[in-house]
């Protein structure tokens, strides 16, 4: 299955009588609802955004893919990380739920700065957000300003050296088993200060 365009993500219900439901995670939708729950306008949200108000009303009406770039902006101007604008809105309870993800074949979403392979992405109406990325950028002037969003956020570094950098603490500079919990509506970015492309594991609450 192709993960390149965005409309072609798919999410998985839990098996009823043997058989998986599937259905496609609608980015229109899902962008439009987002912008309603603001209260914003078209032309509010693609200034947020800042795209034209041309663009985000093709992304919304299912006209266009945007490219990683535009889903970067369109994620910072709703306040979300770039795996949150992939998941659908919760709905009612589910229980007796697993997800098994095998050792790269999460969903990958490649920007400048990051890899992000979304993990037990099968799954709906998650607490919890998992996902691995490999960490591309080595100095804070390769972001566009801070990342930030709603919920807590928890990260563990796999391979390499990072340094975090959050909005009011300073630069902690972490390796392999270290660990950081933090909420994630602080402003926060990492970088590879090693070699080679340091690997974490991060976690966003939904809730």
């Amino acid at each position: 299955m192709s993960t390149s365009d965005p409309k072609a993500l798919i999410r998985i219900a839990r098996e009823n009588g043997g058989e998986a439901h599937v259905e496609p995670l609608d980015l229109g939708q899902r962008v439009r609802a987002l912008r309603k729950e603001r209260n914003w306008t078209l032309e509010q949200a693609a200034q947020q955004a800042g795209l034209a108000r041309s663009t985000l009303s093709k992304i919304e009406n299912g006209q266009m893919s945007p490219t990683y770039d535009a889903l970067k902006k369109l994620a910072a101007g709703l306040s979300l990380s770039v795996p949150q604008l992939f998941t659908p809105p919760q709905a009612d309870q589910v229980t007796g739920r697993m997800a098994i993800t095998r050792s790269g074949s999460g969903a990958a979403h490649p920007t400048a700065t990051y890899e992000h392979e979304l993990l037990a992405e099968s799954l709906t109406k998650k607490q919890m957000l998992p996902y691995r990325a490999r960490i591309r950028a080595r100095k804070m002037e390769e972001f566009e300003g801070w990342v930030r969003h709603d919920g807590e956020e928890f990260l563990y570094v796999l391979t390499g050296v990072i340094r975090l950098y959050t909005e009011f603490y300073e630069p902690v500079e972490m390796r392999r088993g270290d660990s950081a919990y933090y909420d994630a509506s602080m402003g926060h970015n990492v970088i590879s200060v090693s070699e080679e492309d340091a690997t974490i594991l991060w976690v966003t609450s939904l809730g």
